[in-house]
């Protein structure tokens, strides 16, 4: 059993209404999505559709005390209005998609990495938590690097 997990909306809420120029300054672009797949929200773990504005902005998505801290960019809907939070279900957002696999241990290390099709997430979620040393995975697009999301045992 595995749980998926969205960002939270709370910490974004407040730039939704910020101007351009104060996004820019934070080195944050607002854009209006013009194809779909191609955002991918993640808070809703939904691709956003065409029409709807999105924040691009950087994240940290790892901020442990370890030598694998890391941050990057993500989107966000400005119409998101909950996260994603589902047991044993893998997110839309994932699927069709080549994803970077990262298991990390109780000292927020890396012990275990694959690059696999969305469409076999499950098959690899599986597979990563049948070694007891992995308390959660991150996600990442494999093209891009991105984050997508974080799973961890249910």
């Amino acid at each position: 059993m595995f749980r998926a997990i969205g960002l939270p909306l709370s910490p974004f809420e407040p730039l939704f209404a910020l101007g351009n120029e104060d996004l820019t300054a934070r080195g944050i672009q607002r854009m209006t999505v013009d194809e779909k797949p191609g955002f991918p929200c993640r808070i809703t773990l939904e691709d956003a559709e065409p029409g709807e504005r999105v924040l691009l902005l950087p994240y940290e998505h790892q901020p442990a005390h370890s030598p694998y801290r890391a941050s990057g960019p993500i989107f966000v809907r400005e119409a998101a209005r909950e996260a994603f939070d589902a047991a044993d279900i893998v997110p839309p957002v994932l699927r069709g998609r080549l994803l970077s696999f990262r298991g990390y241990d109780d000292a927020d290390c890396i012990v275990e990495a694959d690059v696999v099709s969305g469409d076999d997430a499950e098959d690899a979620i599986a597979r990563f938590f049948a070694r007891d040393d992995i308390r959660y995975i991150h996600v990442h697009n494999a093209k891009r690097g991105c984050f997508a999301c974080k799973i961890e045992r249910a």
